[in-house]
């Protein structure tokens, strides 16, 4: 059974997955391509790929192709279509990104908690103004999408104390954590109790645009957004002109409509928006999470066994 990791890994972390997967299956058949012609001229009697991306040339040629190991949660990249016409199965890596994005996100609610945007910019200015800062305990951080990485950020407010209220398709599911579930049509209680809205959720048809301007304004003018999530659950200019018109107490955003941000969009000189390029799932554990994820599946996929975190 063949297995090829692609030269669509990013961050040059290739060799490494390959690297990680081996360690974890010695004697597997497993190759490491880093040419994209070269894919194409190999791929062909392949039936598993590890990849973050796959072009749809490299599909066309992976004739024996039976499984995609994606090296991400968010799998909207792929085209779902063509893969379940080729009965090919598709799963990703949810749930390794958690710890790190759930850490990420507690960054984000004390920065803003305790005026951490305010001491930068004084900083830079050279003033000396004492300020009090204030209190997670006394504040409702409300989740959009309470799957493994909301779940993880309720788990990390709870030593604060902060309430947490939260949205999940399948309410009847919900961590210990959540003091309060609802289901997608509670976006609006959600929304006008949060002091903190974390966007969490996949970026689906439903959810694509969800974070619109009547949604900011149904949020208090002193809520905080944060997106870990995807750009593009968030209109980007009404967050914008929500900002502009003090309708907002800020938004700290890991993601972007379009990424790299670009150098002229009005967000990278807001003194009360905090932008991280797309980096909140980082760790150092990364690769070898995705291997530990791959190796499991790998001996399901052996066996016929149902796959793990299948999206397609």
């Amino acid at each position: 059974m063949r297995v090829v990791v692609t030269p669509h890994v990013l961050g040059g972390g290739g060799p490494l997955i390959a690297e990680e997967i081996r360690e974890r299956r010695p004697g597997i058949d497993l190759e490491h391509v880093d040419d994209e012609d070269e894919l194409l001229e190999t791929v062909g009697d392949a039936e598993i790929l590890v990849t973050h991306r796959l072009p749809d040339d490299v599909l066309e040629a992976a004739d024996a192709l039976e499984w995609v190991q994606a090296l991400s949660a968010g799998t909207d990249v792929y085209d779902y279509d063509a893969l379940t016409d080729r009965d090919v199965a598709l799963t990703n890596v949810s749930g390794i990104h958690a710890k790190p994005i759930g850490q990420q996100v507690l960054g984000y609610l004390l920065y803003f908690e305790r005026r951490f945007d305010r001491a930068v910019a004084q900083q830079h200015r050279r003033e000396w103004d004492r300020y009090t800062g204030g209190e997670l305990g006394d504040r409702t951080v409300g989740i959009v999408g309470v799957g493994a990485i909301g779940s993880q950020v309720a788990d990390y407010c709870r030593p604060f104390d902060a309430r947490v209220i939260g949205i999940k398709r399948d309410p009847t599911d919900a961590p210990a954590a959540v003091d309060e579930i609802h289901g997608p049509d509670g976006l609006e209680t959600v929304l006008s109790e949060s002091d903190y809205l974390v966007i969490a959720c996949p970026l689906t048809d439903e959810t694509r645009g969800l974070i619109d301007a009547e949604a900011l304004a149904t949020l208090s003018d002193e809520a905080v957004l944060v997106n870990i999530a995807r750009g593009e659950i968030v209109d980007e200019p009404a967050l914008v002109d929500a900002l502009e018109g003090d309708e907002l107490g800020g938004a700290a955003l890991d993601v972007f409509e379009t990424e790299p941000l670009p150098e002229e969009s009005p967000l990278w000189d807001r003194e009360d928006v905090l932008v991280t390029p797309h980096m909140a799932g980082s760790t150092p554990h990364y690769w070898e999470r995705c291997a530990d994820v791959f190796v499991r599946n790998y001996e399901r996929f052996r066996e016929g066994d149902a796959l793990e975190n299948r999206v397609v």
